[in-house]
C-alpha cells in the first residue's frame, strides 16, 4: 500500500471518528437520556456510539481494516484528551490500557444485549455505571443507539469506513 493511500484511510478513519463524536456530543444523550454530563459520562457515551460502529463493521471482512483504523484514531484521541487533562508520560499507556478494556467489555456486552433483544443491563452497567437514570431516560438511550445500529444496517461498509453516518 503506498503512502498516499494509508493517509487517505486515514484520513476517512478521522471522518468517521469525529462523526462518531459528535453523535456523542449531541445534547438529547445527556438531557432525554440523563447520562451524567462528566468526563466519564462523555467517555462512555462515546464509547457507546463508537461500539455500535464498531459491532456493525464486524459484520462483513471488508470492515476488519476500518475498525482497526477506526480503534487506532479513538486511542490517540484519548492519548490526548489524557494529556491535556494533565495525565503525564509515565501513566498515559496504563490508562489507554484500562480504556481499551473498558472499549472491549462493551463491545462484548452491547453484541450480546443487541443478540438477546434487551440492551438495557448493558447500559445501565456501561453508560450509567450502575446508577439507574429514569425509565425514561433509559428507555430513550436504549432507542437511540438501536436506531442507530439499524440505520447502519443500510449503509455499506465502504459508505461508513469513507466517513458516512446515518
Amino acid at each position: 500500500m503506498g503512502l498516499f493511500e494509508r493517509f487517505r484511510k486515514r484520513d476517512a478513519a478521522a471522518s468517521l471518528y469525529a462523526a462518531i463524536v459528535a453523535r456523542a456530543r449531541q445534547p438529547h444523550w445527556f438531557e432525554d437520556g440523563q447520562v451524567p454530563d462528566s468526563v466519564d459520562g462523555r467517555f462512555d457515551m462515546i464509547a457507546a456510539v463508537l461500539a455500535m460502529v464498531l459491532l456493525r463493521l464486524e459484520t462483513e471482512p471488508a470492515g476488519a481494516e476500518p475498525a482497526a483504523r477506526l480503534t487506532e484514531r479513538f486511542v490517540e484521541d484519548m492519548d490526548g484528551q489524557l494529556r491535556q487533562i494533565g495525565i503525564g508520560d509515565i501513566v498515559v499507556g496504563k490508562h489507554i490500557g484500562k480504556m481499551m478494556g473498558m472499549l472491549g467489555g462493551r463491545l462484548g456486552a452491547y453484541r450480546a444485549g443487541l443478540a438477546a433483544g434487551d440492551v438495557k443491563p448493558a447500559l445501565l452497567r456501561n453508560l450509567y455505571r450502575g446508577v439507574a437514570p429514569g425509565p425514561a431516560a433509559l428507555a430513550h438511550s436504549e432507542a437511540a443507539l438501536v436506531a442507530l445500529r439499524d440505520a447502519m444496517a443500510g449503509v455499506s461498509v465502504a459508505e461508513l469506513a469513507s466517513g458516512t453516518l446515518p
